[in-house]
């Protein structure tokens, strides 16, 4: 786990410098403007959504400056994780990731499974692999099995696959702020940016 140590020293460094790299920041550059923005869960704060794979190694270099972001969330922030479900690969991670969080345990699974595909080269891509790993950490392996292609899970696939669409997603990791813009990349340069534009939003809001 030293790598997420590592990285998120680097990730504090990093937006200690931000507020003198704001100005730098423009659309088309850094972050991308959505044509047709979406709708936030929760009305009334920004929200900020990260598409992810845990078979992603950009994912996985990025997760560490995410970690450290989160330990400081405003409180006029509503942070939501999407895994991407946009090929049959990727849907098998998305399903596994929520199951994880309608039997409670997605907390202590999600940088362990980060961590077992890509610094210890575990194969975990599949539903048989992916099940296994979960037994680990307390979960039936019945029971996993017997939500994994049950109708909430699939229906929490077609909705991140939707959002997918309508936010012209072709790759993660991608952070979408309030609807309305995408962040991409793999260093602490991307929560500068998410953290630039939820003032940018803070401030049409006056």
């Amino acid at each position: 786990m030293k790598k997420f140590v590592l990285g998120g020293l680097s990730a504090a460094i990093m937006a200690f410098s931000g507020t003198t790299m704001a100005a730098d920041f423009v659309a088309g550059k850094d972050y991308t403007v959505i044509a047709n923005p979406g709708k936030v869960d929760v009305p009334g704060k920004i929200e900020v959504r990260e598409f992810f794979w845990y078979g992603c190694p950009h994912c996985y270099k990025l997760e560490p400056f995410m970690q450290t972001w989160l330990k400081q969330l405003p409180k006029d922030v509503n942070f939501i994780r999407t895994p991407a479900a946009m090929n049959k690969v990727w849907e098998q991670g998305a399903r596994a990731y929520y199951v994880s969080e309608a039997l409670g345990v997605r907390q202590k699974t999600h940088l362990p499974l980060f961590h077992a595909i890509h610094a210890q080269n575990q194969q975990l891509f599949d539903q048989a692999s992916l099940a296994k790993f979960y037994v680990n950490y307390g979960v039936p392996e019945q029971k996993f099995n017997s939500m994994f292609n049950s109708f909430p899970i699939t229906s929490k696939i077609a909705e991140s696959n939707k959002l997918a669409q309508q936010y012209q997603l072709t790759g993660v990791p991608a952070i979408v702020v309030n609807g309305k813009y995408v962040v991409q990349g793999e260093d602490g340069k991307v929560t500068q940016v998410v953290n630039y534009l939820i003032q940018k939003e803070r401030t049409a809001k006056k």
